[in-house]
C-alpha cells in the first residue's frame, strides 16, 4: 500500500510565498516522475509543473520564473517552492508519483489528497 501526503497550503497574500510538500509512503521500490497539479473551482485539473528522478523539470507557462519543484529521493519526498503569489494561483494543489512497488513490475500513479492554497489581500 502507497501513500501520498500533502502539506504546506494555506492562505497567503499576493506577492507572498509558499512551500508545498508531498512525501510518500508505503512498500515502495523507487519512485519515478512526481509532479504538482492544481484545480481552481470549476476548472480541469492542470500540470504546474513536474520532475524526473534525475531532477529534470517542467513548467506550465504561468508559473516559469516564480515557482520551483524539487524532490529528495531518500525521503521519497517531492516540494513546490511558490513565490511572487497571484490570485489566480488560487486552487486545490495535488501531487502525484509514478511509484514502482516491490514484488510489482510495473509503476502505477498515485495521487496526494490535495492541499488549499489561497491567494488574497
Amino acid at each position: 500500500q502507497v501513500q501520498l501526503v500533502e502539506s504546506g497550503g494555506g492562505l497567503v497574500q499576493p506577492e507572498g510565498s509558499l512551500r508545498l510538500s508531498c512525501a510518500a509512503s508505503g512498500s515502495i521500490f523507487r519512485i519515478d516522475d512526481m509532479a504538482w497539479y492544481r484545480q481552481a473551482p470549476g476548472k480541469q485539473r492542470d500540470l504546474v509543473a513536474s520532475i524526473t528522478r534525475g531532477g529534470t523539470t517542467t513548467y506550465t507557462d504561468s508559473v516559469k520564473g516564480r515557482f520551483t519543484i524539487s524532490r529528495d529521493n531518500g525521503k521519497y519526498t517531492v516540494y513546490l517552492q511558490m513565490n511572487s503569489l497571484k490570485p489566480e494561483d488560487t486552487a486545490v494543489y495535488y501531487c502525484n508519483a509514478d511509484i514502482i512497488r516491490f514484488g510489482v513490475g510495473l509503476a502505477y500513479r498515485y495521487w496526494g489528497q490535495g492541499t488549499q492554497v489561497t491567494v488574497s489581500s
